[in-house]
């Protein structure tokens, strides 16, 4: 069961000037694997960092550092490498799979996250209301003979 997506979209050339003018971020954000990477493909990475991020609902316990984006051959799709709190967080959720995909094209590179439970444990508390997707969040048609 789905209970987490994430998506995210960098301006390669912005985060490029991010990085040039700030070098340390490198260390901070990226792993030793992944800094012998050129910049166009960091910033994938990056995205697909804060892509997992808001798959997981928050950056509570989560540090970048502890999450690799890992590619073990041309024809097979990247997956995450996560370690210390950070793993320990997704195995809390109760998060059994993470997929991922990457693209850059134009000057942008996106990520997408889709995180996986074998059970969704609902976090909040049902207060009564049903909510059907899209039909509540329709607005009202505007009368065309009504002053704005």
């Amino acid at each position: 069961m789905i209970v987490g997506i994430g998506v995210d979209l960098v301006d390669i050339p912005r985060f490029e000037r991010t990085i040039v003018r700030t070098p340390k971020l490198l260390e901070r954000l990226f792993t030793p694997h992944e800094r012998e990477l050129p910049l166009r493909s960091l910033a994938a990475r990056y995205a697909a960092k804060e892509a997992l991020i808001k798959a997981l609902g928050g950056s509570d316990g989560v540090h970048w550092s502890e999450i690799e984006i890992a590619r073990l051959g041309e024809s097979v799709p990247p997956r995450f490498a996560l370690s210390g709190s950070t793993a320990e967080v997704v195995a809390a959720r109760g998060i059994t799979a993470l997929h991922l995909s990457l693209s850059h094209d134009a000057g942008l590179a996106i990520a997408y996250v889709t995180a996986e439970a074998a059970d969704r444990v609902e976090a909040v508390e049902p207060v009564g209301l049903e909510y059907t997707p899209g039909l509540d969040d329709v607005p009202e048609p505007e009368d065309p003979e009504e002053p704005r």
